[in-house]
């Protein structure tokens, strides 16, 4: 089963003091780009929850975030009253007299570099554990995500392999209308010549041609690539660098088909079949 890349997961934390939420967005990229976004007195668990989202989601451009907000009144952040109180007499010595009064000096104060000093919060372990329990749940809903993202993606791979074999009978039937009109494009060029032929000759020189323009080969191989493209996508792993190695193998096979093909119907259809595959492409850079 395929994952996508896209996806995002959420999960909210009530604490006595606290709400916690966390949130977990990924898009697609080639390898695994991980930005974390974690208050200051979590950091120490930082490593930790990197590894976590590493194992868990593998692949993409992953953001991460742990968002406090307090719900309790009391608070880490104080006014530092020295400090202001010092403040407001260095400014009364400066502004005259009668011109300003403590409302608008505290104003000024409490602006000034360690009017408020913060205390810095220890990790409870305890506290941390139940964060823990909401990162994994997190987790979860963002690959419960991937999956549900992904279930459209594999639909509309199996609709536009479906098609490109399609285009590969069509082909097939016209082959031995493609030879035919070939042979007779020829003995038509050579009759205009109006020049006497060695028929023997001719018709050596005809099987070369017609050999360099043989397809059989790359039909066996562009029907085998689809098929494995189908095997891969119902595997219970989601190995999107693995599909789109396959994916360049059908389109060399579909290419060299075209160039090969010499009649207009028959690349009609391969430029149906490069259109199809196009779409793929574009999607395929999506599956994890």
């Amino acid at each position: 089963m395929i994952h996508s890349m896209t996806g995002y997961g959420k999960s909210v934390l009530q604490l006595p003091t606290k709400k916690i939420t966390i949130e977990i967005k990924s898009l697609n990229s080639k390898t695994l780009d991980l930005n974390t976004r974690i208050p200051s007195y979590y950091k120490e668990k930082e490593l930790e929850v990197r590894k976590k989202l590493a194992s868990s989601l593998v692949r993409g451009k992953i953001d991460f975030s742990i968002f406090v907000e307090m719900t309790a009144d009391e608070t880490s952040t104080t006014v530092n009253k020295g400090v202001v109180r010092e403040y407001m007499d260095q400014l009364r010595n400066i502004v005259q007299s009668g011109t300003s009064n403590d409302i608008e000096l505290l104003h000024m104060a409490i602006k000034m570099p360690d009017a408020l000093k913060t205390e810095r919060e220890e990790l409870d372990e305890e506290e941390w554990k139940q964060i823990e329990v909401a990162v994994n749940e997190a987790v979860k809903e963002i690959i419960h995500y991937r999956v549900d993202e992904a279930k459209s993606l594999e639909e509309d791979f199996k609709e536009r392999i479906a098609n490109i074999k399609t285009g590969l009978k069509d082909i097939e039937q016209l082959d031995g209308e493609r030879i035919e009109h070939v042979k007779e494009r020829l003995q038509k060029a050579l009759s205009e010549l109006k020049v006497e032929v060695d028929e023997n000759r001719f018709e050596q020189e005809l099987i070369y041609y017609l050999e360099k323009l043989d397809i059989n080969e790359e039909k066996v191989r562009l029907a085998n690539h689809l098929d494995y493209f189908l095997q891969e996508l119902g595997s219970d792993d989601s190995n999107g660098k693995k599909l789109g190695f396959i994916v360049q193998e059908i389109g060399r096979e579909i290419n060299t088909t075209g160039s090969k093909a010499n009649f207009a119907p028959m690349q009609k259809l391969v430029i149906q079949m490069k259109d199809e595959l196009e779409k793929i492409k574009e999607q395929i850079l999506n599956v994890l």
